[in-house]
């Protein structure tokens, strides 16, 4: 498959890289939550596993869900909100609490449950990549609603497989979210009592996946099939700072701990590159600026 070359211009500014694990070839890690202590909780999408990667390089599995895991946030210390499908191809939310599901609630009306962010304490937002929608979840009465549905959400082409709406993430009054396969950013201004306006393309002609922001409200982007991540800039410049080179062929995710960005990656299994699959791995990029804060200020 041959990608339109939108990042054949974009200038190079390569980060120090650090490879801190590896999986086997066929490893499909989809997303990451990075709690204070250090400790990187992986989502390994096709085996429906959810895998606890410490500080010291120590590698467990925390919790096994039946069917496959995409999306995960942590709520507080140790317990986790995750989606996917289960063994019958349904999407689910869960709540994981040391390791143990607490709670599980199907979603037949969703079709490809993606992305989770916080949008306040109580409420998460979680892209559906196929219906081109969002839904929230309240933690507290453990209730999921359809929060928004709109066009700028959806795919262009119906039959693509590739992912619509993809990535969340809430700085200030705004959410941004990722339309992979329409290759733009999106903004969702928020309300007072944080309900979605309409939403507006930000950025055209960019291929993002995951993504994070940094306290000074630059973006991180994993472009997943281009095999690189980006920074976008305040003034919409963007900057290679990864390739396949620094390891991550085929990254989904970032997320920031401290002044360091980490990557995950599928080793290019939706696209393999010429070389073919590459073991998955985790990258840490030394960014040298603090992530944003994960619930920003309104």
């Amino acid at each position: 498959m041959a990608l339109p070359p939108i990042y054949a211009d974009t200038p190079v500014e390569l980060c120090h890289a650090q490879f801190i694990t590896t999986f086997p070839i066929n490893t499909f890690l989809e997303n990451l939550a990075i709690l204070s202590s250090g400790d990187i909780y992986l989502t390994n999408h096709n085996v429906g596993e959810i895998v606890l990667l410490k500080p010291d390089g120590n590698l467990t599995v925390y919790a096994q869900l039946s069917g496959k895991v995409s999306g995960i946030s942590w709520i507080e210390p140790h317990q986790f909100l995750v989606n996917g499908w289960n063994a019958e191809g349904v999407p689910f939310v869960a709540v994981l609490s040391d390791g143990e599901v607490q709670f599980l609630q199907t979603l037949p009306n969703a079709q490809f449950l993606n992305g989770i962010t916080p949008l306040s304490a109580r409420c998460y937002l979680m892209a559906d990549s196929y219906r081109g929608a969002i839904w929230s979840f309240d933690v507290v009465t453990q209730s999921v609603e359809l929060w928004l549905e709109h066009p700028l959400l959806a795919r262009s082409d119906q039959s693509s497989v590739f992912p619509a709406v993809n990535g969340l993430k809430r700085f200030g009054n705004i959410l941004y979210a990722s339309n992979t396969e329409r290759m733009v950013l999106l903004q969702i201004p928020l309300d007072e009592s944080l309900k979605p306006q309409e939403p507006e393309i930000f950025i055209e002609g960019t291929n993002i996946d995951d993504f994070a922001f940094d306290c000074h409200g630059n973006l991180y982007g994993a472009t997943h099939v281009y095999n690189s991540v980006i920074r976008i800039d305040r003034d919409c410049r963007s900057t290679i700072i990864a390739q396949a080179e620094q390891g991550v062929t085929g990254c989904t995710a970032v997320a920031f701990h401290g002044t360091d960005l980490y990557v995950v990656n599928n080793g290019g299994m939706f696209l393999p590159p010429e070389t073919g699959v590459q073991p998955a791995q985790v990258v840490r990029l030394a960014v040298g600026v603090s992530g944003a804060p994960l619930l920003s200020e309104g």
